[in-house]
Parts: C-alpha cells; sequence; structure tokens
C-alpha cells in the first residue's frame, strides 16, 4: 500500500465512529441485548444456576430458625387451621361442610401466585450487586423467584390434599389434574413475574403498590367465596369470571379436588387458561428482554 492509500484509510478510519469501527471489526459492545432466540438460549444454558439460586434462597429463608425446613410444611399446615377455622367454621357453617377445604385450596394456590408476584417484582431491584458485576441473562432471576414459590407450594399441596382428605374428601384420580393445572399456573404466575420485575426497575415503588393490588386480586378472585353465588343478581358481571385466569384456576382445583357437582367446571377453562398462560409467559420475556440493557445500570 502506498503512502497516499494509508493516508486515505486513516482518513477514513478517523471519521468513522467508535460503533461503526467496532462492527468493522467483529466487536459487541459489553452488556449488549442479543437476539430474543439467542436470549432464550443462553437463559437455558444457565438453567441450572436458576434452580440452585432458587433453592438455596429457601434454605436460607429458613436456616436461622430452630426447626429449620420444617416451617415449609409448618407454616401452609397452620395457615390451613386458621383459614379453615375461620372462614370454614366459624363464618361457612351455613355453606356445607366442604366449605373449609373450599377456602384451603382457594388460599393455598393464590399464596403461589402473590409470593410469584412479590419476589419476581424484587428480583432484578434487589439483587444490584449480583447483576452489576456478572454478565448472564437477568431472566434467570425471575425465573429463580417463580421455582423458588414452587419449590415452596409443594409441601403445602401435600398439606392440603391431608386437609381436604380429613376433612371428608374421597381420594380419587381426578386429583391428578392438579399436575397439568399447575404447569399453566406456573407459566402464567412466570409471565406476571417478570412484568413486574421490569416495572420495579422502572418505577420503584411499584413494590409499594403491589400489594394493594394482590389484595384486591384475593377478593375478587372467588378465594373465599363462589363468585356465581355472591353475584347471582350480575349475571353480566359473573360471566367475566369466565375469563379470570386466577379465578378459572381455582375452580380447575377444585371440581378436580373437591366432591360435589357444584364444583364442575365448564371444559373450555381449561382453553382459556391455557391461553393466559401462553399470551403471559410469551409477552412477559418478551417485555422483559426489551429492557435487558437497562438491568446492567439497576441503581
Amino acid at each position: 500500500m502506498s503512502a497516499d492509500e494509508k493516508t486515505v484509510t486513516n482518513e477514513v478510519t478517523s471519521t468513522m465512529t467508535a460503533a461503526e469501527q467496532a462492527a468493522q471489526h467483529g466487536l459487541i459492545r459489553v452488556g449488549a441485548r442479543p437476539s430474543f432466540g439467542s436470549y432464550l438460549k443462553q437463559a437455558w444454558a444457565r438453567r441450572d444456576f436458576a434452580y440452585e439460586l432458587a433453592k438455596s434462597r429457601l434454605q436460607a429463608s429458613n436456616q436461622r430458625n430452630r426447626l429449620g425446613m420444617l416451617w415449609v410444611v409448618i407454616k401452609p399446615t397452620m395457615n390451613a387451621l386458621m383459614y379453615g377455622f375461620i372462614f370454614g367454621i366459624l363464618l361457612g357453617g351455613s355453606r356445607g361442610p366442604d366449605f373449609p377445604s373450599f377456602v384451603v385450596i382457594g388460599v393455598f394456590l393464590f399464596e403461589f401466585f402473590t409470593g410469584s408476584a412479590n419476589s419476581g417484582a424484587k428480583s432484578i431491584t434487589g439483587n444490584v450487586a449480583l447483576v452489576q458485576s456478572l454478565s448472564f441473562p437477568r431472566i434467570t432471576l425471575p425465573i429463580a423467584a417463580v421455582v423458588q414459590q414452587f419449590l415452596t407450594l409443594v409441601p403445602m399441596l401435600v398439606v392440603m390434599f391431608i386437609y381436604v382428605t380429613v376433612l371428608g374428601t374421597t381420594p380419587k384420580a381426578s386429583w391428578l389434574m392438579i399436575i397439568p393445572l399447575l404447569v399453566l399456573f406456573s407459566m402464567f404466575n412466570m409471565g406476571v413475574a417478570l412484568v413486574c420485575a421490569r416495572l420495579t426497575v422502572h418505577v420503584r415503588d411499584f413494590t409499594q403498590i403491589l400489594p394493594v393490588i394482590t389484595r384486591v386480586l384475593f377478593f375478587t378472585s372467588g378465594v373465599l367465596f363462589p363468585i356465581d353465588r355472591v353475584l347471582n343478581a350480575f349475571p353480566g358481571l359473573v360471566r367475566l369470571f369466565d375469563f379470570h385466569p386466577i379465578y378459572q384456576t381455582l375452580l380447575l382445583a377444585r371440581g378436580s379436588i373437591m366432591d360435589g357437582t357444584e364444583y364442575q367446571y365448564p371444559g373450555f377453562y381449561w382453553i382459556v387458561l391455557s391461553a393466559w398462560a401462553v399470551v403471559m409467559l410469551v409477552g412477559g420475556a418478551i417485555y422483559f428482554w426489551a429492557a435487558e440493557e437497562r438491568y446492567g445500570r439497576v441503581d
């Protein structure tokens, strides 16, 4: 190359931006957001990290207690006794002997939703040091938060089945329907956690608003009472609950576990809940991924 050609090359190079020069040499900006497909592959490659993080935090949450991990079982048992006695016996005696089981199923499953939303909301802002010091797909943090809540739910389900059996519910094959139901509900909760995680990064006060939202949902999702009986004077409003994902989850769980024709559910509820689960999971993942570069600048 002649001296003139070198001069021209140097002049062209000097006029190029840093980004253009990096692209010319195949360099990638640190913390740059990958494509959505590549992002999901990176997250899947770190699935063991997400699981171990969830398990270690579950163990650490009870490590200082004298009974340790036994509290994972003791706490839901106490909740079952409390809710079953207060709402089932004191307030629900006139609603039938199976009302305590009705309440316990609703409360236990709704706690899974509440725990997923709350822990997901804090998964990024509560791990600032980890987010700023290591390079990894940030989506693994809200995923780990939901996995932790699911691990907490498993012993609660054991207690729930024991509780409803003691109260007179007959074990039957339909109890196995709780497995696909939990798969769909976990997908839905994962999408909710991803949305809450990003919203909290943008609006820190969202963690103060979220408990109000979950409390409203608690009283409007049929956790403590049958919607069709309370709102029987408003049939149009009752029909809206055919598309309420949390209400549908509770109704499907009660219909699969409890005895009695009054707990039968429309078959299309499975279709609607499946649609909710897929839309929330995919939409939440895309919404969270779109702000991936923002999470490394959490302050």
